[in-house]
């Protein structure tokens, strides 16, 4: 089909339209919790993962090397992650990041219903998010929200265009339904809230 045999269909459909009709009201009564930050945690530990809350005071780098005693290489480009041993954002090749134990990354905003963090890509080389054997997500725990549909009214894009939602570990069972735990990402995830 040609594009002018597109806007002829197109121009005739619209010729033969009697009765115009409003846009319905998008207004959704979507779910709500009585506790968005204990509803999030559960769900993150449905999902296969889990979420902390961080005490005041309490020095995330060593919280980090508790929990993940034997990762020896360690991707971050936060600032106040003085554990990382590789920062994404100085690499000369994103393969040069195959082999990371562990990935510190940025969440904007999680969402309790499923345990969604949306993680702008706040790093040059966005592949850190799926490659590391584990990820922490640092999420603030005031910018959790009910729902999906209060999450994409807040979701925003930086310079860099690419941003995706990660809930809990990459898993799948679609090769003779046997669950595996790491397919297409990392294996664990831990989302510290603070």
């Amino acid at each position: 089909m040609s594009i002018n045999s597109k806007n002829d269909i197109l121009s005739n459909v619209k010729r033969h339209i009697k009765v115009q009709y409003d846009m319905p009201d998008l207004d959704i009564a979507a779910i709500q919790y009585p506790d968005k930050l204990e509803k999030f945690t559960q769900m993150c530990k449905a999902v296969g993962g889990d979420a902390m809350v961080v005490k005041e005071g309490e020095d995330i780098n060593a919280l980090m090397r508790s929990l993940y005693p034997d990762a020896k290489v360690i991707a971050s480009n936060l600032p106040e992650i003085d554990i990382a041993t590789v920062n994404p954002d100085k690499v000369e090749d994103a393969h040069s990041l195959n082999g990371t134990d562990l990935a510190i990354i940025q969440g904007e905003v999680g969402v309790a219903e499923n345990a969604c963090v949306w993680i702008p890509q706040n790093v040059k080389e966005k592949v850190v998010y799926f490659i590391s054997e584990y990820l922490v997500i640092l999420l603030d725990k005031n910018k959790i929200v009910h729902n999906m549909h209060e999450a994409y009214d807040q979701i925003k894009f930086n310079d860099y265009g690419f941003g995706v939602f990660i809930s809990g570990p990459s898993k799948t069972a679609d090769i003779e339904q046997s669950l595996v735990v790491g397919a297409h990402g990392a294996k664990g995830v831990i989302v510290l809230l603070r």
